[in-house]
């Protein structure tokens, strides 16, 4: 048994040498390829295998030719390791140039592919990451590229906007100006009207690019939905009287939450504004707020005869104004995409959805227990 022990305590001495001596060279090569890793790991087994072996064999005194023999063995053995780490590595390294490229294909802009070939265990698991994060930079880009499709909208339809009543006040003030305007008292209302048109449109843009700068703070305070819905339906009956719309109140219930009282009356304006402009004279605009779940819904029903199924994903987006069927009389599409910032700024969600007859907006916010 002492026998058995020294002879293990001798091998594990000359493996730990070489073993050391491996790391030593790995630590040094180690931003190398990795064929030359797996090669060394293959040097240092052998040559571990072969210090122990001489180690045995120095302490127990072999003959040189029992020596020999045994030297031979590790050095077949070395050379059959050898080769193989090598084809291996080569292997590896093909597969890891294989990756790289098509890594760099998806950096240049492209979608990413994964190779073909076979590869090791890691460097799938790296090819899938590849992938799934090649299909959120190309939404990421596709939303990008429909974000500045929307900013190059708005921009044209807010100078065609602007220039139409500038044009405008500039023609009327030339006409009083030279004292030609038959009736000026309507010429002076017509310029405030205009005037308080423009306002509106600069106001809406201030609050819109607070939104996108993530200046927005809504200050919450505890209230009921019931309370916002009723100063909203107030505030909307005189353009519903004016327009032939009745505004009615269903299912308003008392639902506490905690918003911005402010920013969520111009919410329901918005939405109640943005109804009543497409809802038919005779037609009927109704408000509801009621509890789903552990949420708190606000809805607006018009009777518009429905958006088109294509254009629903692009409602609250910055600049929409829909087909010819509601294309607003005024306004450079600005509203929806009001409600859907500060709804969001409030941790809830605007949705759209059509129903019999017209379409239903929705605010769904958090509800307060």
């Amino acid at each position: 048994m002492k026998d058995v022990l020294l002879i293990a305590l001798f091998a594990l001495g000359g493996a730990a040498l070489a073993g050391l001596a491996g790391a030593g060279v790995l630590m040094f090569l180690r931003r190398r390829s990795v064929a030359v890793s797996l090669i060394v790991v293959a040097v240092v087994a052998v040559t571990a295998m072969l210090a122990g072996t001489l180690s045995v064999a120095w302490a127990m005194f072999l003959s040189p030719h029992d020596l020999w023999v045994m030297t031979l063995v590790v050095a077949m053995a070395a050379v059959v390791s050898l080769a193989t780490a090598l084809v291996l590595g080569r292997w590896v390294v093909a597969r890891s140039r294989d990756l790289a490229r098509a890594a760099r294909d998806f950096g240049d802009g492209g979608d990413f592919a994964a190779p073909a070939a076979p590869a090791t265990a890691e460097l799938d698991d790296l090819a899938r990451e590849l992938a799934a994060t090649s299909e959120k930079l190309a939404a990421s880009r596709q939303r990008e590229r429909a974000l500045e499709a929307s900013r190059r909208e708005l921009v044209a339809w807010i100078s065609h906007d602007l220039r139409t009543p500038l044009t405008g006040l500039r023609a009327m003030a030339e006409a009083l100006e030279d004292g030609v305007a038959a009736d000026p008292g309507r010429y002076h209302r017509q310029i405030r009207a205009e005037v308080e048109r423009l306002t509106a449109m600069v106001g809406d843009l201030f609050e819109l690019s607070r939104i996108h700068a993530g200046a927005f703070t809504p200050v919450p305070s505890r209230m009921s939905l019931r309370d916002l819905a009723a100063d909203a339906l107030l505030g909307a009956g005189p353009l519903a009287d004016e327009r032939g719309v009745r505004l009615v109140g269903e299912e308003i219930d008392h639902v506490p939450v905690e918003v911005d009282g402010k920013e969520m009356t111009r919410v329901l304006a918005n939405l109640l504004v943005n109804a009543i402009r497409h809802t038919p004279a005779d037609g009927t605009v109704a408000v509801s707020a009621t509890r789903r779940g552990d949420s708190a819904v606000l809805a607006v029903t018009d009777a518009c005869g429905g958006i088109p199924a294509d254009d629903l994903p692009r409602v609250f987006d910055t600049g929409w104004r829909g087909t010819a069927a509601r294309t607003p009389p005024a306004g450079a599409g600005l509203g929806l995409a009001i409600v859907r910032g500060i709804v969001e700024a409030h941790a809830g969600r605007a949705d759209v959805r059509n129903v019999p007859g017209g379409c239903r907006f929705e605010v769904t916010l958090p509800l307060v227990t």
